[in-house]
């Protein structure tokens, strides 16, 4: 029934959202260049790989080793801010990689660093916007997010997917955790460099 669910409204929210998403595609290609869409692995489901679709937020960089922070525009943090650098990943939803609500995914990278019990945040398909995503997005350390996500597992019924909905709702009205200080997320090993797409991700990273 969720899946269902998922699949129905991903195809009525794309056909509905096409103008938007071919108008933010043109405004990408116009003030960042090509390519539009910024795809990446993720850890989903029992941990299988698959890539995440998002639009576009970062210049290309203008000397080699460039912190991603600085590559960041204005443009781009207006999209993360609005989080309508998410709407490609209702495509992600269509595949089945992922569903509308649910843990956010993660770099395999970052995975293999879960606890055993940590590892119970793959039990479910990872979602465009999640408990942890509305409780403070990236505001939180990875060790809240994990726990919220955790909490989220153990009770997720309609009814809470319901109040996540319209609390998502409610936080793209009026903004916040969009980016953890310094575009990262407090105490949680990143692989390297050039990750922060993820690290100052916003939901729904």
């Amino acid at each position: 029934m969720r899946r269902a669910i998922d699949v129905a409204v991903a195809v009525v929210a794309g056909a509905l959202l096409l103008p938007l998403i071919a108008l933010v595609a043109l405004l990408v290609t116009w003030r960042l260049g090509s390519p539009v869409l910024f795809r990446q692995a993720r850890s989903g489901w029992q941990g299988r790989e698959f890539r995440i679709v998002k639009f576009r937020t970062m210049r290309d960089p203008a000397y080699p080793g460039e912190p991603d922070p600085d590559r960041l525009t204005r443009f781009g943090n207006l999209l993360r801010a609005t989080s309508l650098d998410e709407l490609p990943q209702l495509w992600n939803v269509l595949r089945g990689d992922m569903s509308l609500i649910g843990p956010r995914p993660t770099l395999p990278e970052q995975v293999v660093h879960y606890s055993p019990t940590q590892r119970e945040r793959l039990a479910v398909r990872p979602g465009i916007t999640g408990w942890a995503q509305v409780c403070g997005r990236n505001a939180l350390s990875w060790p809240e997010r994990i726990e919220l996500d955790l909490w989220y597992i153990r009770h997720r019924s309609m009814w809470l997917d319901l109040r996540i909905v319209g609390m998502t709702v409610g936080s793209l009205l009026r903004p916040r955790g969009v980016t953890a200080e310094g575009g990262v997320n407090p105490g949680f090993p990143l692989p390297g460099e050039g990750d922060a797409e993820i690290a100052t991700a916003s939901p729904r990273s």
